[in-house]
């Protein structure tokens, strides 16, 4: 059953007082054409106690009683309180491991760094998070007699998957454009076994989001990008999972790396939530990493917000966040103002690099988890981050989706020389060649 006591609706994000039902099909303002976002009944959640909270997730946490197990779900009431248990497409998303990267962070002189790896879930990247509460509420919608035949997206590769994926398991049928040849064959694949209608477009990310915002004008296609703010609710419980997994204290400083832009928002609008159900008592710092390559929001930023303009985004390694019109700038502008947030860009060298550092202490890193190492790495150099503070980076995606960029660069074919290349030995399958093999390792290592 649907938590009844609890009520969520759509809401204008620009303040104009619009507000529409989470079963309406809608996107948009219809009154001033802004982006909406969920609003919750917070004097209705403010009637359990923070402990109350507290201890409900702490209950639910690795549960067995559906839906609640998940990471997303054990928050229903914080969530999505109207869908009906019956309608929810879970996969147990969530509850992904908080690494402590104390080899890394020895390194760069920051004790308490921490990576928090979202990729470790069902279709290898953060997106399951948003897609679990996306489709549940179709699927509610569905049941409830609306005409949906299909659901769309964009997508760099990440989306594509995870709205295929939710989509099969609910019975939905799901449609992506992704653009040709700018996607991992790993990524392209997902979709593809999943059953998908998979279109490839000569075109780049933001090309394909003007058009799956023309074709979602028809009601019967549903939208699946993150402008829809049903995303934002399932993403924004990774801020709620890191302060829960350190015992309701949040950390100093939160990396994350930027392209569409609606991770942020989500990331500040459950620190926001905690705040004012009064779990936490401050807020961390956030940091948003672009590639250099795709970098609209950092040079807004070093403007101070003047003048934003979207750019034509360059090739980048970071794939998944090679946009350069990304919808939901403006509310990660003003997550940032609300977070004495900072923005930082990595080049394609420096995304590497910093990949190839964090691997070789243990992770298997993304690229885009790589341009928020960059960014980190310059933010503790400058002293910005303090040697002291608690710094969770937030991996988005898993590193398996991403080899070749690995490959590449182990192998020196990236188009810059690569600083620490490892490739393997040849040798006879004799002992004592084998062994001056080692020999030779080993004092390169001294």
């Amino acid at each position: 059953m649907a938590e009844g006591k609890y009520h969520a609706w759509f809401e204008c994000f620009a303040g104009c007082g619009e507000r529409y039902p989470l079963n309406e099909v809608v996107y948009n303002c219809r009154k001033c054409g802004s982006l909406l976002q969920v609003e919750h009944d917070m004097e209705q959640l403010k009637k359990k106690t923070a402990r109350q909270w507290i201890d409900l997730f702490h209950k639910r946490k690795h549960g067995n009683q559906w839906p609640y197990g998940g990471g997303v779900w054990s928050k229903k009431e914080w969530v999505l309180p109207t869908v009906e248990n019956d309608n929810i497409v879970s996969m147990y998303e969530g509850e992904s491991n908080l690494f402590w990267a104390d080899r890394l962070g020895r390194e760069l002189g920051i004790s308490d760094l921490w990576i928090k790896l979202c990729g470790n879930s069902h279709t290898g990247s953060f997106k399951d998070l948003g897609m679990t509460v996306l489709v549940s509420a179709v699927k509610q919608m569905i049941a409830e007699g609306k005409n949906i035949r299909a659901v769309a997206c964009a997508s760099t590769g990440d989306t594509s998957a995870a709205l295929a994926a939710y989509c099969a398991a609910a019975g939905i049928t799901p449609v992506v454009f992704l653009p040709k040849n700018k996607v991992s064959v790993e990524q392209l694949i997902q979709p593809i076994a999943n059953g998908a209608l998979v279109i490839s477009l000569k075109t780049d990310f933001d090309g394909c989001m003007k058009l799956v915002r023309e074709i979602t004008k028809n009601e019967e296609i549903y939208l699946a990008n993150s402008m829809n703010s049903l995303r934002i609710e399932g993403q924004k419980t990774v801020g709620i999972e890191i302060v829960q997994q350190f015992d309701w204290i949040p950390p100093d400083v939160v990396v994350i790396p930027g392209g569409n832009l609606g991770n942020v928002s989500a990331l500040g609008k459950g620190f926001l939530m905690m705040e004012e159900l009064g779990l936490i008592k401050k807020r961390p710092m956030l940091v948003v990493a672009q590639a250099r390559n795709a970098n609209p929001l950092y040079l807004a930023y070093r403007k101070g917000w003047k003048n934003y303009r979207p750019v034509k985004a360059k090739t980048t390694l970071a794939s998944a966040i090679q946009i350069g019109d990304p919808v939901s700038v403006q509310k990660a502008v003003k997550t940032l103002e609300q977070f004495n947030g900072i923005v930082e860009e990595a080049s394609e060298k420096e995304l590497v690099e910093a990949a190839v550092a964090a691997d070789r202490t243990g992770m298997y890193t993304c690229p885009h988890t790589g341009v928020a190492l960059a960014a980190m790495f310059k933010l503790a150099k400058r002293g910005v981050i303090k040697k002291a503070d608690r710094v969770v980076v937030i991996s988005t995606a898993h590193g398996l989706k991403f080899s070749d960029f690995k490959y590449k660069y182990h192998l020196n074919k990236l188009p810059f020389k690569s600083d620490n290349p490892n490739m393997p030995v040849e040798t006879e399958p004799k002992l004592p060649a084998i062994m001056r093999a080692i020999d030779r390792h080993l004092k390169k290592k001294r």
